[in-house]
Parts: C-alpha cells; sequence; structure tokens
C-alpha cells in the first residue's frame, strides 16, 4: 500500500473547536492558542470566524484575536465568512484565506438556513469572488457528507453535487466532512473516490468527527486513496450542536501519532501541539480528549 509521503493538517482547534464550548474563551486565550499552533508547524491553522456574534457568542472575539496573534511567515491563518459582511471583517483582519460551507443534505440545509443545497452554495459566489479579488485563498467545507442529523443517510450524488458547485465558485481547496462522525472507512472510500472524480484530489481534504470512535480508520481509508489534506482539531476540541454525545473533531494528537508512526512526514512537532492541547484544556478545566495527548502526559509523569 502506497501512501502519500507528506500530509498537511489545518489546525482547526482554535475556531471550529472553540466555537461550540458554552463557557466563555478570552481572547487572550485563543491567541496564546493560535501562537503555540503556528510555532509547532502548521502551516494553516483557523484562527476564528466572522460570523453574528449573536448565533455564535465564542467567536466574538475574532477580530482581536486576528489582530493579537505573531503571524509566522508562511503560514495561512484563515478564518470562517458566512456571508459579504463576514467577508468585509475576515479582510479587515488581513486573513489569508476564507472558509465558505453548504450541506450535502437538503434536509439539513433546510432546516438550518431555510434553503436548498444550490441556493446555499450560490449565495457563497459573492464572498468567492470578492476573496479572489483581494488575492484570497478560499476553502470551501461540504458538511454532512457522511450523514445527517435529520435524513440519515446522504446520497453520493448530493455530496459530488455539492464539490461540483464549490468547484464552479473557483475554490482552492474543498472538504468533505463527517460533521456528526457516523461515517465508517468504505462508505469514506467510496464518497472520497467519487469526489475525486469530479474534482482533483490533490485540491480536496477529509474533516472527521469522532463520535463514534472512527476517524482514525476513516483518516486511513483516505489515505489509502491518496488523500493528502486533513482537518484536526487540539485536545479533540468540538462537538456538533446537532449530534447527541459527539465527542467533536478527531484529535490533532492521535493522527499525528498515527502519521508519524506510519513514516508520514508532517513538519509538526507532535511535543508541541500536545502542549498546546494540555494549555487550551486547563484553560477550559479539562483533560484534553486525545488519548494519545493523555498517554504521552501519563508517561512523562511516570
Amino acid at each position: 500500500m502506497k501512501y502519500p509521503s507528506r500530509v498537511s493538517i489545518v489546525e482547526v482547534g482554535a475556531r471550529d473547536g472553540l466555537q461550540n464550548e458554552k463557557q466563555e474563551v478570552t481572547a487572550a486565550v485563543k491567541i496564546e492558542l493560535v501562537n503555540r499552533l503556528s510555532a509547532a508547524g502548521f502551516r494553516n491553522v483557523e484562527a476564528g470566524s466572522f460570523v453574528s456574534p449573536k448565533w455564535v457568542p465564542q467567536m466574538a472575539t475574532s477580530a482581536d484575536v486576528m489582530a493579537g496573534i505573531e503571524r509566522k511567515p508562511g503560514v495561512i491563518y484563515s478564518v470562517l465568512t458566512p456571508n459579504l459582511k463576514g467577508f468585509e471583517g475576515a479582510l479587515a483582519a488581513r486573513a489569508d484565506e476564507v472558509v465558505i460551507f453548504g450541506a450535502a443534505s437538503e434536509a439539513f440545509s433546510q432546516k438550518n438556513i431555510n434553503c436548498s443545497i444550490a441556493e446555499s452554495i450560490e449565495r457563497f459566489r459573492p464572498v468567492a469572488e470578492a476573496a479572489k479579488a483581494n488575492g484570497m485563498r478560499v476553502r470551501a467545507a461540504v458538511s454532512c457528507a457522511l450523514g445527517c442529523p435529520y435524513q440519515g443517510e446522504v446520497p453520493i450524488e448530493s455530496v459530488v453535487d455539492c464539490v461540483q458547485r464549490f468547484a464552479d465558485l473557483g475554490c482552492d481547496d474543498i472538504g468533505i466532512a463527517d460533521t456528526i462522525g457516523v461515517g465508517t472507512p468504505a462508505r469514506v472510500a467510496a464518497v472520497f473516490e467519487a469526489a475525486a472524480r469530479a474534482y482533483p484530489l490533490d485540491q480536496i481534504s477529509g474533516h472527521f468527527h469522532d463520535t463514534y470512535g472512527q476517524a482514525c480508520a476513516n483518516v486511513l481509508a483516505c489515505l489509502e486513496l491518496g488523500v493528502s489534506t486533513f482537518d484536526t482539531s487540539v485536545a479533540g476540541l468540538g462537538g456538533c450542536p446537532y449530534a447527541k454525545g459527539a465527542t467533536g473533531n478527531v484529535a490533532t494528537e492521535d493522527v499525528l501519532y498515527m502519521l508519524h508512526g506510519m513514516g508520514i512526514e508532517t513538519g509538526i512537532d507532535l511535543d508541541l501541539v500536545c502542549e498546546a492541547g494540555q494549555f487550551i484544556s486547563q484553560a477550559l478545566g479539562r483533560a484534553p480528549h486525545s488519548r494519545v495527548n493523555r498517554a504521552l502526559a501519563a508517561k512523562r509523569a511516570g
């Protein structure tokens, strides 16, 4: 089996990981987290989200975070932008990349934003055009690609349709996300193989949640196809408000341990990531959700 020799990790803990946290995390803590992550070797760090604070109060500090971080040369600092107003915030904050999104589930799209999949993605056209006009990268995320909390299974053709629509917007990369963590390796492989027939494989990334403990296995299934970019979250931060018991994004530490054990290069220092995971977990008053982080901490204490 030939795996990619090098894998890129997009660290999403500071945005996707923290956005559902009920307790307030200060801008200072988020700035320290982002700085620790960029120092650990990540080339792309999701640092915030320019959404209405009414809907996502935790992200109200995103402008302060972007203003306060130490920007490392060569690191992409990305932010989520749901609309043109959000894009204006991202532009003012000097973001390098904007993230746009759409669900592969018609039921999810209707229930959450009261419009069809096609309409939801088309709404991002002005954002994508504005980003390109300002020299910014555009990354898209196809959510609910492996399952939906409202309709259950999501047809593969719906995922492919989303990929094609985002490709039409001129996206630089498209992520396929198992938002509620229900995917298993064979289904993941089928979805990614179909997506790769519609869009270049080297511009497709995987985004997995570990609700059912399948995330690392799903990453492996993608590696076997040649996928070489993944979203992960330090300390396994995150969750999904639509999936009861969801345990959040796959932990960065767990994925790095697996990749490094397979001889795959990432350019990321696992020890520094573990320290960042301990830092943010202590700020939240709990242990890291990463098994690797906990195991290495126990070994060091040992």
